[in-house]
């Protein structure tokens, strides 16, 4: 399963229902650290494919972005990943923090 980009609260919601482990990235179009931070989570994502990864365009859908801070609990930062796991969010991190290594060590 290739990286899926994720658009709306309801698409959100359907993800973070089910019971289980997902990767999501926050990305802004505009930033060079999150650029650098895309091709980590993509290299994470090519490397492992069985496991699901969404991600969202921070300047396409900021109320979305907005809603996942809300419902994680955690602060929205630019770029940022987070590993959900049955509905929670098992680890988190952002800009430089985000390689694929670090995915791989908390998924």
């Amino acid at each position: 399963m290739a990286k899926q980009l994720i658009e709306t609260e309801e698409q959100f919601d359907q993800l973070k229902n089910q019971d289980g482990t997902f990767v999501f990235f926050k990305h802004s179009l505009t930033c060079p650290i999150s650029q650098a931070a895309f091709q980590e989570f993509e290299a994470f994502t090519s490397a492992h494919e069985d496991v699901p990864s969404y991600f969202l365009q921070i300047q396409n859908t900021r109320e979305l972005s907005s809603y996942v801070a809300e419902v994680s609990g955690v602060k929205h930062e630019s770029p940022q990943a987070l590993i959900f796991s049955g509905g929670e969010v098992k680890w988190h991190t952002s800009h430089s923090k985000i390689t694929k290594e670090a995915l791989e060590q908390n998924i």
